[in-house]
């Protein structure tokens, strides 16, 4: 008997389709499936595009070989791969160390002062910034300077749209490191240095490294900048002071061709720097698991 009345006394806990919010909350979260599979159209488009006429073209010599000039058949696109990486690099090396020390300061070191409510607002800006302005800029300041087009220049624009990608990341990744483990590190008599190069920036590392990942993913597709900074090649680089190829130019240049070989090669082209941008996607989702 007491088990029978316990039985009934027990709230209902199926769902049911007549009830309002059950019915709502069914057509609300079809409706999230079907926005998402709309918007999954036009990406799955482009990657079967790529994949059936830029895969077609794939093979060893596209990465052994220069772009060939207007009538000539075959050719590859090795030094605009090797631009990129180079230009990419350079960036990196500009703007991680950079964006770093200014997170640390923001999160750490001065959260509430004015310069850090500035600099947080301007990098915050500089997110939406407008990549081909960032070349303008850097074709002022270094190009006109140097008297050349060059990969130190293209660097420097493509650092340009990294660092506040680093710098927001960093800043957010530092942020979130429990407060006790800093206090402990104090209580044991690290100085505030120490707390930072042995509590913040470990601990905060995953979500620091998946920053920087993203901020690379987003500039290795950049044409804007380079135009204006690097412009292109078709020969091997053999200084950072020169004109230097980059995959996004490559495409520019070629897809606009009346040519069937150049066509196809920027075709390829267009199919590598995709793979390296999901490279890039898919290692900063697997370090940023890292830190759960």
């Amino acid at each position: 008997m007491t088990d029978l009345v316990s039985s009934e006394s027990r709230p209902d806990l199926r769902r049911s389709l007549a009830d309002g919010r059950s019915l709502r909350s069914s057509l609300l979260t079809l409706g999230a499936w079907a926005v998402a599979l709309l918007a999954a159209v036009p990406l799955f488009s482009v990657l079967y595009m790529l994949v059936v006429k830029g895969g077609a073209r794939l093979s060893t010599a596209l990465f052994t070989e220069l772009p060939p000039a207007g009538f000539e058949m075959g050719g590859g696109f090795g030094n605009a791969i090797l631009g990129t990486v180079v230009m990419v690099a350079i960036a990196s090396v500009l703007s991680i160390p950079l964006g770093i020390l200014a997170a640390t300061y923001l999160a750490d070191l001065g959260p509430e002062r004015r310069l850090a409510s500035a600099a947080r607002f301007l990098a915050k800006v500089l997110t939406g910034f407008p990549s081909i302005l960032a070349g303008v800029f850097i074709y002022a300041a270094v190009v006109l300077l140097m008297g050349s087009y060059s990969a130190i220049a293209g660097g420097i624009g493509l650092a340009v749209l990294m660092l506040p990608t680093v710098i927001l990341t960093a800043e957010e990744s530092m942020k979130m490191v429990p407060r006790r483990m800093k206090d402990a590190a104090i209580g044991m008599g690290c100085t505030r240095s120490q707390v930072i190069w042995k509590v913040v920036l470990p601990t905060g590392l995953p979500g620091i490294l998946t920053g920087v990942i993203l901020a690379v993913a987003r500039v290795a597709g950049e044409s804007a900048p380079l135009l204006f900074t690097a412009l292109f090649s078709s020969y091997w680089m053999e200084t950072l002071h020169e004109p230097t190829a980059s995959l996004s130019i490559l495409i520019f240049n070629f897809s606009s061709m009346p040519f069937d070989n150049q066509i196809e090669l920027a075709w390829a082209a267009s199919l590598v720097l995709v793979l390296i941008v999901l490279v890039f996607n898919l290692l900063s989702r697997l370090i940023g698991r890292a830190k759960v």
